[in-house]
């Protein structure tokens, strides 16, 4: 790039140094004959021809100390350690020495000397040239004149454990030499001669040198860059300036003109040439002319040059305290201080070179919300010049800061859609995009008619969604794009919306059917249950085979029967829908739903009850509405199979109520025997007057029901028709039962003209000759009671007022002879020996013998106690019999209705004289 082409700016202020005690130029190194300056750790350090050493603070306070005896000729800073490595003359002739100072240690005045050697390659005298340090501290490298360079190994601060050698040898001189840390090992040497550049690697077992450029330059034409440009070799030319790798040369600039000194320093180029012009010098040094150099700052990144100057006879650069400092011919100091970022952007947007002010301000690290300012004034620039197409490049750098409808506002406009899709594609691109953002792009491509961005925005497979999906889908669909609106429903799985598309602007039925048995069991069941109906209408025989497989052991159609949890051993789970959810569906198609619902039955026998229920009135409203009769039959025998199969889990009374509304009479009369509703069989065939239905009916169930022949023989007696043999029937079956009293019989044939004497003649002398011989027998068991009852109130009385004499001889317990001591019991007598008594009673107040008899009789009394005041279940009773009168006997005699007075006490034990030949104890 030649150097007409780049732009010129003055983005440094021009200051000549002055003394801040006096006010006025400082001019303490007027009097130095400067052979040396270098800078670093807050100080100016400037070596002289007579062997002194300047040390320059901010504060411009100046210390001197003597380094040599007769000159000094070389310095270098270290930029990590406070250290100064120097080289000079201590004896005439050529013996040069190297000197490090460590400027931390001040003694007397004077930095601490911590290593003096001499710089002698091979044993041959020969002036230094160059110098540089590693800032490891581990290597140093001296150029001479000769073309030798020396290297240094080990501790540069200490003489001892130091080893040198020389690791280049040419026949220029060298000019000058730098390092390089390539990664963390690698060190390489470059070597400058006025005819070539070399790079050494170092750090190996073997120095690997290696010719990168076959030109050299000048002394004090070299110098290194920094991290901005990769740490690359600078060496300048009268032709251009090089950059070097240890590889190889890199980029390469022509600048022209004779260069005399490089510096850098935060990533400009410091460049001091010669210029033609002189100006008469006025100062000490009497009428000699200076010669003026130009000083110029090129900043390499954005390739503009930041100041040109001239200066007279530029001595030294030195770069510290953020400024550059030139050491005049004039021994005058100029500081040269770059102006804040801000202030050159102004200088630049005022000349509208706003390309230039954003690389300068990326290049300063300006933060996010500056560059955005910048992108935006740019922007405006060019829009307001009508280039619409940079300016919208512009905006869209400003993606994520500016607010995107600043910039859509001003690309409304019909003629400018283009520059507006453009942005609002990187609007996407950013993930920056809202719901309008992606309704308006697709709105753009869709007014554009531009078919082929849209497939590009919506259909490219591999491609990132930076956008609403949703939204998308909508936009296409309105505008017609139903292939663009289906693909991404379908690739990011907005089941609903594919189904939309698809049932109500596509009508493509079978193929939502298709994509509904591809979902996964949840997605399938819920948009079975939302488009069913609509389905069922379109494609009914599919729909139903979608449901069989939903309902039963569903899969989704696109995987594989066998998957690897079947490989595995695994069993898989077995995922099915309600069946009873999807009855719905099938609203205006009952042959689909009865061929589903026999479907589910046969699969699943234990089918919840709805489906049994709907498939029997589906069964029954086909019955019912058929006219052909062989077809009629076999509906009837389908529906009475469904009715028995032992495992329909229909609704009994729905059922029953479903038969009664489609008087469908089979079933009726099989609900009701299932249901052991006998009444209302024998009520079904009366209402008929099915009169051989109706003694069946009593023969059939009567066993279970009585009552069945009482309302036979209720409903015969009000015919008026001829029911003589029907009548005959039923009073004998009640007459063997017993089910009526013969009045009621007889009350209830009075009303019906046709039952004549003749028809309850045997019926009334039969009961009338049962009921004597019943009195009868009830006579003699009274009296027989009443004789029982005597018997006992006299015996109760002779215990109470005769003596008792006990004449047993043996126990009553082992049968041995009886002994005193003994035990007597009125009962019967009983008597037991004492000893047998205790081991066998149970208490000591009732006979051993009695006592199972005599707790039969109490439990029997107890019983009668707690049922005589259970009132309610004596009405129920009562209610229910065929004879209440034995009823009212029964608790009668129980004693229901009487005082009772209950004795537990057993018998007396009585004590007194035995009167038998054997002595007796008595308790």
């Amino acid at each position: 790039m030649a150097l007409l082409q780049w732009r010129r700016f003055n983005f440094f202020d021009k200051e000549t140094v002055k003394d801040p005690d006096t006010g006025q130029v400082f001019d303490k190194l007027k009097d130095v004959n400067v052979s040396a300056c270098v800078s670093g750790h807050g100080q100016l350090i400037i070596g002289d021809h007579e062997g002194f050493l300047y040390l320059v603070s901010r504060q411009l306070k100046l210390s001197v100390f003597k380094a040599y005896e007769i000159r000094v000729s070389h310095l270098f800073q270290l930029r990590q350690h406070n250290l100064l490595v120097s080289v000079g003359e201590d004896e005439q002739g050529v013996n040069p020495l190297i000197k490090v100072w460590n400027l931390d240690k001040i003694e007397k005045g004077t930095p601490v000397c911590t290593r003096i050697t001499r710089a002698i390659p091979g044993n041959k005298p020969t002036p230094v040239t160059c110098l540089a340090v590693h800032e490891n501290l581990a290597w140093m490298a001296v150029g001479f004149e000769n073309g030798s360079v020396v290297l240094f190994k080990g501790d540069v601060t200490k003489d001892r454990h130091t080893k040198t050698r020389i690791v280049y040898e040419n026949p220029k001189p060298v000019t000058g030499l730098a390092f390089k840390t390539s990664g963390s090992k690698t060190i390489f040497l470059f070597v400058v001669t006025e005819s070539q550049v070399v790079s050494i690697s170092i750090s190996g077992k073997q120095d690997q040198k290696s010719t990168v450029e076959h030109f050299g330059a000048s002394l004090h034409c070299t110098v290194m860059s920094d991290h901005t440009q990769d740490h690359q070799l600078v060496m300048g030319r009268q032709d251009a300036v090089y950059f070097y790798q240890p590889d190889g040369r890199g980029p390469c600039l022509a600048f022209e003109g004779e260069k005399l000194h490089l510096q850098w320093f935060r990533g400009y180029l410091i460049v001091v040439g010669k210029e033609n012009k002189a100006l008469l010098r006025t100062t000490v040094l009497g009428g000699q002319s200076l010669e003026m150099n130009i000083v110029t700052v090129y900043d390499i990144q954005n390739k503009f040059i930041a100041y040109s100057a001239p200066y007279p006879d530029v001595i030294g650069v030195m770069c510290e305290w953020g400024s550059v400092y030139l050491l005049g011919g004039d021994r005058k100091l100029y500081q040269l201080q770059e102006k804040d970022t801000q202030t050159k952007l102004e200088m630049l947007f005022k000349k509208n070179n706003y390309q230039l002010a954003i690389s300068l301000a990326k290049s300063q690290q300006y933060d996010d919300d500056g560059l955005i300012d910048i992108f935006t004034q740019y922007g405006d620039h060019l829009y307001s010049k009508g280039d619409h197409d940079g300016a919208i490049d512009q905006y869209i750098r400003t993606i994520g800061k500016l607010e995107a409808s600043y910039v859509i506002r001003k690309f409304l406009d019909a003629q400018r859609i283009h520059n507006l899709t453009k942005y609002l594609q990187a609007l996407h691109k950013a993930q920056r995009a809202t719901e309008e953002h992606t309704t308006l792009l697709l709105n753009c491509y869709t007014k554009l008619k531009d078919v082929s961005k849209l497939d590009e925005f919506i259909m490219t497979k591999d491609r990132e969604v930076d956008f609403d999906v949703e939204t998308a889908i909508r936009v296409c669909r309105q505008a017609s794009y139903y292939t663009h609106a289906l693909f991404l429903a379908e690739k990011h799985a907005k089941h609903h919306w594919y189904l939309r598309i698809q049932l109500e602007d596509s009508k493509n039925y079978q193929q939502a059917l298709e994509y509904i048995g591809k979902l996964e069991f949840e997605e399938a069941e819920e948009n079975l249950k939302k488009y069913g109906k609509v389905l069922m209408s379109e494609v009914p025989r599919q729909t139903t085979e979608l449901l069989k497989r939903l309902c039963t052991d569903y899969r989704p159609a696109d995987k594989p029967l066998v998957d690897q949890m079947n490989i595995d051993g695994g069993v898989a789970r077995i995922q099915k829908a309600s069946a009873e959810e999807f009855i719905h569906i099938f609203v205006n198609n009952s042959p689909k739903l009865t061929e589903f619902l026999e479907h589910m039955i046969k699969v699943k026998p234990n089918s919840p009850s709805l489906l049994y229920n709907t498939l029997l009135e589906l069964y029954l409203h086909e019955y019912v509405h058929e006219r052909d009769s062989s077809v009629k039959t076999e509906k009837v025998r389908r529906t009475e199979d469904l009715l028995k199969n032992p495992d329909a889990r229909y609704d009994l009374d729905q059922a029953l109520v479903l038969c009664q509304m489609n008087n469908f009479k089979a079933g009726i009369l099989y609900l009701y025997e299932k249901a052991h509703l006998y009444q209302q069989i024998l009520q079904y065939h009366m209402e008929h007057d099915d009169y051989v239905h109706v003694i069946d009916t009593c023969k059939k169930f009567g066993g279970q029901d009585s009552n069945l022949w009482v309302q036979a023989l209720s409903y015969f007696a009000r015919k008026e028709d001829n029911c003589k043999s029907q009548l005959m029937e039923v009073l004998s079956h009640i007459d063997k039962k017993n089910l009526l009293p013969p009045l009621l019989v007889i009350q209830s044939l009075a009303h019906n003209s046709t039952a004549t004497l003749s028809v309850v003649k045997d019926y009334i002398i039969r009961r009338l000759q049962l009921e004597n011989d019943q009195i009868a027998e009830d006579e003699r068991l009274i009296k027989q009671y009443r004789e029982d009852t005597e018997k006992k109130r006299a015996q109760i009385e002779e215990m109470k007022t005769t003596a008792k004499i006990f004449q047993a001889s043996k126990c009553n317990i082992c049968n041995h002879p009886l002994e005193l001591p003994s035990v007597h019991f009125l009962c019967e007598p009983h008597s037991y020996h004492q000893h047998c008594f205790e081991n066998y009673a149970e208490n000591d107040s009732e006979c051993p013998v009695c006592a199972p008899e005599n707790r039969k009789i109490m439990d029997i009394i107890r019983a009668q106690e707690q049922s005589k005041d259970l009132h309610e279940f004596f009405h129920n009773q009562l209610e229910r019999s065929q004879d209440g009168f034995s009823v009212v006997a029964d608790y009668f005699g129980r004693g229901v209705f009487n005082k009772v007075t209950i004795i537990t006490d057993s018998p007396t034990r009585q004590r007194g004289a035995a009167t038998a030949n054997y002595p007796s104890k008595h308790l």
